[in-house]
Order: structure tokens, then sequence, then C-alpha cells
């Protein structure tokens, strides 16, 4: 597939320009959410896990801390519903506890729109086709954010992400950018059904939608088709 100058090199450069300015601006807001992690779940303030990147590269990704490290009698850490604090929602729900990305973005290991980083763990658990999501950088957002965040299906994201990875260009990006803003102001679909985050993606066998009779969305792009 041929991709766009865009996509091979003003993607780059408009997207750490942006971050780094995006730093400065939200300089004060970066600051203060770090206090108030620090105050309410302690240290580190920083989240930090290794992710695959451009290519499944790995890279350290950064975000605020939304859990804390409450263990079990046996000493492992307890489910997710049961670290994650009222605070740690908000921070969530206001993808707030994103903001520290942007120096993943200047440093280009990311992009602001791009197939969300997931798990090292995935790598060998995706089929050929969901593995074309890393022929792109990772985004801090991307098409299956704004096609339904957490509310869909693992299956549906993957589709997404190939779909935007087939489509790369500015204007497509500017879309996601926007809808992103609105969704994060409406704070819609920040957890799946039944779930605080997602479930654990084992594998295309493990994980078929689950429509409950209903219809699925439809993909973001397809009046374009």
């Amino acid at each position: 597939m041929r991709r766009s100058i865009y996509a091979r090199f003003g993607k780059s450069m408009l997207d750490r320009t942006a971050a780094g300015l995006g730093l400065v601006v939200l300089s004060p807001v970066l600051a203060g959410v770090g206090v108030l992690v620090r105050q309410k779940l302690g240290s580190p303030v920083l989240f930090r896990q290794q992710r695959p990147g451009l290519h499944g590269k790995p890279f350290e990704m950064v975000k605020f801390r939304t859990m804390t490290d409450a263990r079990g009698p046996d000493g492992t850490l307890l489910p997710d519903a049961d670290r994650l604090t009222p605070f740690g929602q908000f921070l969530r729900s206001t993808s707030l506890d994103e903001l520290p990305e942007l120096w993943n973005v200047v440093r280009g290991e990311m992009s602001l729109v791009g197939p969300r980083p997931l798990l090292m763990r995935y790598m060998d658990r995706y089929s050929p086709e969901q593995l074309r999501r890393h022929d792109v950088r990772p985004g801090v957002t991307g098409l299956a954010q704004i096609g339904g965040r957490n509310a869909i299906s693992w299956e549906e994201k993957f589709a997404l992400d190939v779909e935007y990875v087939e489509n790369v260009s500015l204007a497509l990006d500017l879309k996601i950018l926007l809808q992103t803003v609105l969704q994060v102001v409406r704070r819609a679909d920040v957890s799946a059904d039944e779930h605080v985050t997602m479930p654990e993606f084992l594998g295309s066998a493990h994980s078929a939608p689950e429509t409950n009779g209903l219809a699925l969305a439809p993909s973001p792009l397809a009046a374009k088709r």
C-alpha cells in the first residue's frame, strides 16, 4: 500500500510540534494532576509500561496512575475494579491520565492519532490482518476511540484500527481529534459492559463480538465508501 506524503513525513512533524506546544500550554494542568495523584494515590505519580510501537518495537509509555497497588493475602495485585478509585475513574473519564503521553509523541514513539498501544503479550495473539495496526505509530486517540472506545469488542476495535491505517490523512486526523474532544466532554464509552476497563484480549477465537441481538455500530468512515 502506497502511503501519502502526509503519512510518511508531515504527520510526524505536526505531531511533535503540536505535542510540544501542548506540553507547554497544559503544564499547569499536568502539574496540578500530578500533585493530586501523589496525594490521593501515592508514589509513583506516573504509570510506566512497555508497549508495542511502530512495527511492534517496544517503547515505554507513560500515563498518570489511576489505580492503587492494593494486593491480596498472597501478594498478587487485586482486580482492576478493586484498585480503581473514584479519583482514578475521574482521570480516566476525562482522559487526564493520558496527558503524559504527549511526551511519548514528542519523542517520536507515538502519534496524536493512531491505534492505541496495547499490551506486549497481545502481539502473538493478533491475526495477520490485526497486526497491520502496527504499520503506523500508536496514538493517544484513534478511530476506535471515536467509534465506541471501550464499549465495542476487540474485533471491532482492530477493524477500525486497520481502517485507519488504510486511510491516514490530515483531514481524518483532525476529524478524530475533534470528535475525541467531544467524546471526552460527554465522558462516553469509558468502560466495557460489566468491566472497569476492557477484558483481556485472548485472541480472535476467544473474543467474538457479543451483539445481544443488536446491530453493530457502523464504521465512522463507512459513509465515505
